[in-house]
């Protein structure tokens, strides 16, 4: 049975702030930092959005694009995330309602660090391909957290994307997915901890890269491929250089990771990244596309895939709710007050 991306959508808040700003305060040469990270600016979501309002816009996107698809249908919902509202209270059941799937379905909250939406995508292929489920929802969506004056602050930004995996009418075909998990503790927050911590230099090759790169390579010889067989690429993006150091060692060209870099325009949004970077592809590809996706969690781990758009992609609604580039448009800047303000920084006394 073939098992692939029936819909998708993207929502990432309007809301942005320069590096520059963000710097201003902290006496930091932001315009450096900024270009440091290849980062231009990035996307805060205002007082009323988190990731239960993000990942509900993605999935009624979803599901607005594929409007013979009976949501009674749906037999699985996951959201990954670092940043779920409520410690205890799905995020998934919110979802499910929301897009009116049934009431007989398994739904769960994920946690994998940064690659816990592309996990989502993985069981739902699982439950799909076995047969126990017709459809399932995997979201990956973050209002991600950097403390004041942290490196961090001046990436960790909020968006997420919303797939619908299936069997009948797949835009997009998985030919295969793998992982590659080790104990790699190189970023972590504690119960109760409002800012997580970091390794600095320690998540980039003992972390990101060897975990990316080993996925990669597992999957080129899982499929008898080198980078030249792929349209596009899609890795996780926590800065804007990461992903392009990454492309380069294994062979990829700027021109093929080109529509999935988003990083530098919205910042890094976690568990959102890949999922939207994904979404940026979809947008722009074309019957026949293989499209080459490797997700990274901190903690650690990687998911890979190998995916191959259908000709079914014509007949898809894409109209019928905002591509990404239309998401992106109009954003509105905001000077470092009003960002500690939406992100809970400063609170006004009752």
């Amino acid at each position: 049975m073939d098992v692939g991306i029936v819909s998708y959508g993207a929502y990432v808040p309007r809301f942005r702030i320069k590096p520059e700003e963000i710097g201003r305060v902290w006496g930091v040469d932001g315009v450096g930092m900024g270009r440091g990270l290849r980062i231009e600016e990035k996307a805060v979501p205002s007082p009323d959005e988190d990731v239960i309002t993000i990942s509900a816009e993605a999935a009624r996107y979803m599901m607005d694009r594929v409007p013979d698809v009976n949501p009674q249908d749906i037999g699985a919902v996951y959201v990954g995330s670092e940043s779920h509202p409520y410690a205890v209270k799905p995020t998934s059941g919110t979802i499910a309602e929301v897009i009116k799937a049934t009431p007989a379905l398994t739904a769960a909250d994920l946690e994998f660090a940064c690659k816990a939406g592309t996990a989502g995508i993985q069981m739902c292929a699982g439950l799909v391909g076995s047969g126990m489920i017709r459809y399932g929802v995997a979201i990956g969506a973050d209002t991600s957290q950097g403390a004041p004056g942290d490196a961090l602050e001046y990436s960790a930004s909020a968006g997420g994307a919303a797939f619908l995996i299936g069997s009948e009418k797949i835009i997009a075909k998985i030919n295969k997915t793998l992982s590659f998990t080790t104990d790699t503790p190189d970023f972590w927050r504690r119960e109760g901890q409002p800012y997580p911590r970091h390794g600095g230099r320690f998540t980039g090759d003992p972390a990101y890269f060897r975990h990316i790169t080993s996925a990669a390579k597992m999957m080129f010889e899982e499929m008898g491929t080198a980078p030249e067989d792929y349209n596009h690429a899609v890795f996780h993006q926590p800065n804007g250089k990461f992903p392009e150091r990454v492309a380069k060692t294994l062979g990829f060209t700027p021109e093929q990771i080109k529509n999935g870099l988003l990083t530098p325009y919205i910042g890094n949004t976690y568990s959102g990244a890949v999922p939207i970077g994904l979404s940026g592809v979809l947008d722009k590809a074309k019957p026949g596309d293989r499209i080459f996706v490797v997700s990274y969690g901190s903690g650690a781990g990687s998911d890979a895939f190998d995916i191959t758009v259908t000709d079914e992609i014509k007949n898809y609604k894409k109209e019928n709710a905002p591509t990404l580039d239309k998401v992106l448009e109009n954003p509105v800047y905001i000077d470092y007050a009003m960002y500690a303000k939406y992100k809970g920084i400063i609170i006004m006394p009752e």
